[in-house]
């Protein structure tokens, strides 16, 4: 795939002296264990695919359009902002955390949707190859195809290449400022000087890392613990991605999981001419599993941010032996459930049973009556 970077392994580190606990491989192995290629990749690249893929199929697209609310009947029917409506055959609502398709739903069904702060923000930032010549190890850190996981008190940094090897991603996961807005955004710029200053006690490749970052680049946002909603389905308008499931950064799934959102949904929209039997299937499919995955990101966050003393050393003796992972993806009954799930191909195959489920009933049970 053009841009993405497929990653070998994750290396699990300890903060203060790089030392590497363990480590998680992925590529080729993972890929012949669940038959599909692990790659990481810029998101804008990704959305640019996509949206290569919407032209070249003759979907028409509206810029500048925000929906602004469904009918109340939640027929597939939605206002703009402008105040024009606009109708089909389906509304899907894939408008993310700040979705209001996703408050208009729970307020349907009598539920308030809140959200409950983690305490942690995190820093995104890129390192384009040019700043760091000179400097051979933040080189081969940005040449080799591994993911970098330094765990420490109250945070952790995950970093990989991405573009072809050009640029160093990372994501740096800190405490919250204190007093700082609980507004989610991605263009919340953050300071360069406090996040050198939270790090300073780190190794000092990742504080090499962090002094190439150029001036004015660091953007911060403060990550949130969304609560599930009782349901992503109504009538005919259907919630998708981070609109109904928003994925923290621990664990690494948020664009993911979207995905395995759009696979089954075109699969049910394909399997009948039904809309609301279509939507049932892909709620039943999809909400238990997505919601899983969203609150292992508690279990995650809590193993990697731990301070130094015994559960610390716990953790690091476990993530340097052969049972359960503290780290959640390194750990293999986890990926199985990670990855070895294949969401189309099970909407596909157990389509009747499915189907069936969703409609409050099952054909193979027997029942038995008395005469």
């Amino acid at each position: 795939m053009e841009k993405a970077n497929v990653l070998n392994k994750n290396s699990l580190r300890r903060y203060a002296n790089n030392e590497e606990l363990g480590t998680a491989p992925l590529m080729p192995q993972i890929g012949k264990k669940y038959h599909a290629p692990l790659a990481v990749i810029h998101r804008g690249d990704l959305q640019r695919i996509l949206l290569d893929g919407v032209r070249a199929a003759g979907i028409e697209l509206r810029t500048n359009s925000r929906v602004i609310r469904a009918a109340d009947d939640f027929e597939a029917n939605v206002q703009l902002e402008s105040g024009e409506w606009i109708s089909g055959d389906v509304v899907v609502a894939a408008d993310g955390i700040k979705s209001e398709l996703r408050h208009q739903i729970a307020s349907h069904h009598g539920v308030t949707d809140t959200c409950q702060p983690t305490g942690d923000a995190a820093y995104r930032i890129m390192i384009p190859k040019d700043k760091m010549q000179g400097d051979q190890r933040a080189l081969d850190l940005l040449n080799n195809n591994v993911g970098m996981r330094w765990m420490g008190p109250g945070g952790h940094i995950m970093a990989y290449p991405i573009k072809n090897n050009t640029v160093y991603n990372m994501v740096l996961l800190h405490p919250q400022k204190q007093g700082a807005s609980n507004e989610e955004s991605w263009t919340n710029k953050g300071d360069k000087q406090e996040m050198i200053e939270f790090y300073r006690n780190w190794d000092d490749l990742v504080q090499s890392l962090l002094s190439y970052v150029p001036e004015g680049d660091v953007m911060e946002w403060t990550l949130n613990s969304h609560f599930p909603l009782p349901s992503w389905v109504e009538n005919k308008c259907v919630l998708m991605g981070d609109a109904c499931h928003p994925m923290l950064p621990y664990v690494a799934q948020g664009a993911a999981q979207a995905i395995e959102d759009a696979g089954v949904l075109t699969c049910a929209l394909s399997l009948t001419s039904s809309v609301p039997t279509a939507l049932a299937v892909y709620e039943s499919v999809r909400k238990e599993r997505a919601e899983r995955i969203q609150k292992s990101a508690a279990v995650t966050r809590k193993a990697l941010h731990l301070p130094d003393g015994e559960e610390q050393r716990k953790r690091d003796e476990a993530i340097r032996g052969t049972g359960k992972n503290p780290d959640l993806w390194a750990d293999p009954s986890w990926q199985d459930f990670m990855w070895g799930t294949d969401v189309m191909k099970d909407t596909i195959e157990n389509w009747d049973d499915i189907v069936a489920h969703s409609h409050g009933y099952h054909p193979h049970a027997v029942q038995a009556v008395g005469y």
